[in-house]
């Protein structure tokens, strides 16, 4: 089975970008959701995320797919940009934007992925912390066990310097 490689890797470096974009636009989205507080915002997001996904996961397999065909025919299969490098030039490059172009953006999303999960992870502290203070009814009284109340809370901000 001849393969054309460079119309192979064309098609699917175009529908990893269009994903990228969709979802570089849907976390930009999201994250002003999440600074405006905005619940049905967020909620209306979900659709097309699951949507999204799929999009990238069908990258993935076809991603996957190439490989094991690059495999087979004895052309490196650890990675697209190996099995790119591997073409003869005239093939590379037309390739030679669109995968840079997909690896800056891939970077991209990492830093907006890890952002948000950390606007996440500290808006569920802050929620715990909440729900401590009306557990305790905003006393420095342990939630659980029969303890002595402690005069250090744990947090560099209640302690005097």
């Amino acid at each position: 089975m001849d393969i054309h490689w460079d119309a192979e890797l064309a098609e699917l470096l175009g529908r990893l970008s269009a994903a990228q974009q969709q979802l570089l636009a849907l976390l930009t989205r999201k994250s002003a959701c999440l600074l405006n507080r905005d619940h049905q915002g967020l909620a209306a997001i979900g659709p097309e995320q699951q949507a999204l996904c799929g999009e990238l996961q069908a990258c993935h397999e076809r991603r996957q797919a190439l490989l094991a065909q690059a495999e087979a025919a004895g052309l490196p299969c650890d990675s697209i940009q190996s099995l790119t490098a591997a073409l003869p030039q005239e093939q590379t490059k037309p390739l030679e934007k669109p995968l840079c172009e997909a690896v800056e953006r891939s970077r991209l999303l990492r830093h907006q992925s890890v952002a948000q999960w950390v606007v996440v992870q500290r808006t569920v502290l802050h929620l715990s912390q909440m729900l401590e203070i009306i557990a305790t009814g905003g006393r420095s009284k342990p939630t659980y066990g029969n303890g002595n109340a402690t005069t250090d809370s744990g947090a560099l901000m209640d302690r005097a310097v």
